[in-house]
């Protein structure tokens, strides 16, 4: 495949990862021929570790085809973070924007370009308690619509065996291997012409991440769940936990303090069955006492 220009910050990123991928991870690199030889394209691409962009920029950079990935625009501003980013063409997403569309507007216009963008739709890394990818957002999907470019699905596991999610410290030996499978293009041709609604924008979304979740079951040799994890719908369901527990506590202290209650109540003016027979045995004695007394008094 024929090398594109890539530029000096690129190469110096290359220079300074690559040999310190080549050491840690082995490669399985597989569909590479999906990637376009020219043009302007989009990869969505899944994501289960911070090492993960690292491993699968070096997978893209050997194809000749850099990577141009979105980044919060505040990190383009100052300082050799914002240098390097400028340099090697990272696009910047202007999350203050009121228009969504515009939002990604440095992306549609770095596809119109002819430059590779990679999209992880799902916007950060997987929650899916088995690493599997979950409901995306719909930024690739709006942008492989407005500029109708040719969307690669891309899977890739093993670096999530180097680097957990969320986890701090890499689990170095035994030597891990980075799997990357690409895809043909994702068929989103009955989406074109049509008004860009949440609704369509969600189907498409479907589409795109049902191609890259098909990807990472080749890759893994098993079934992903036929629902994807859904990070909006576990906090509602947590919430809902949550507030049952809550008023399951409070019913629980609320019967306990009843019963507390009621026991002072009867303890303060009801006396119980062993009090009523201790003093109507005390009674009954007395009584017996005052009889003898007085019939020794007669005598």
């Amino acid at each position: 495949m024929p090398r594109r220009r890539i530029g000096f910050w690129y190469r110096f990123a290359a220079v300074l990862c690559k040999p310190w991928l080549v050491v840690l991870i082995k490669r399985d690199w597989r569909g590479m021929e999906h990637i376009p030889a020219d043009g302007g394209f989009i990869t969505a691409v899944n994501h289960n570790s911070h090492v993960d962009p690292f491993a699968y920029a070096h997978f893209q950079y050997n194809s000749g085809r850099v990577p141009r990935f979105l980044a919060k625009s505040g990190l383009f501003k100052e300082g050799f973070v914002g240098a390097a980013m400028r340099g090697t063409g990272q696009i910047p997403v202007y999350r203050e924007s009121t228009d969504a569309l515009s939002a990604f507007r440095a992306a549609i216009e770095a596809v119109e370009r002819g430059e590779c963008v990679a999209f992880y739709p799902e916007g950060t890394l997987t929650r899916d308690p088995d690493g599997w990818p979950m409901t995306a957002k719909t930024g690739a999907a709006r942008v492989a619509l407005q500029t109708r470019c040719p969307v690669i699905p891309v899977a890739q596991w093993g670096a999530n065996e180097l680097l957990p999610p969320y986890a701090r410290k890499p689990n170095l030996l035994p030597r891990k291997t980075h799997h990357v499978l690409a895809g043909p293009p994702v068929d989103l041709t009955r989406f074109y012409g049509h008004e860009m609604t949440p609704e369509l924008l969600k189907e498409a979304t479907e589409v795109i991440m049902a191609a890259v979740t098909a990807q990472l079951e080749e890759i893994r040799g098993e079934k992903a769940p036929e629902t994807p994890y859904d990070p909006r719908r576990e906090r509602i369901e947590q919430r809902r936990r949550t507030r049952a527990e809550t008023a399951a506590v409070a019913r629980a202290e609320a019967r306990a303090e009843s019963g507390a209650e009621t026991a002072v109540e009867i303890d303060g003016t009801v006396p119980g069955p062993a009090q009523t027979s201790h003093a109507q045995s005390g009674h009954a004695n007395t009584t017996h006492a005052q009889t003898s007394h007085e019939g020794e008094n007669s005598k």
